[in-house]
């Protein structure tokens, strides 16, 4: 251990940020009701429309992975227009 780091006490923490891509497919014909939805959850820090398979890329951030997978599963993929998704959990290299 470093002598020279400073100590933290049990009760302080170190919070990481989980950070992901959500890859969207959207329904033709839905996409402003669909984005301004999308738009208002709190984890989404970026959004990016995209030409290819997918229509957008969600930049999310959340505490902590189950709460990333409890967001895509139970809000983003239960909003009416969102055909599919992909979550891409990243990491610093």
């Amino acid at each position: 251990m470093d002598e020279n780091a400073p100590r933290r006490s049990s009760s302080q923490e170190i919070k990481a940020m989980v950070t992901g891509l959500v890859l969207v497919k959207l329904m033709p014909g839905k996409e402003k009701q669909t984005l301004s939805k999308l738009k208002a959850l709190k984890s989404v820090v970026h959004m990016s429309a995209v030409f290819g398979r997918w229509d957008l890329v969600l930049d999310m951030e959340t505490d902590d992975l189950p709460t990333l997978s409890n967001i895509v599963v139970q809000e983003i993929r239960c909003i009416p227009g969102v055909l599919t998704t992909e979550t891409l959990v990243t990491t610093s290299l």
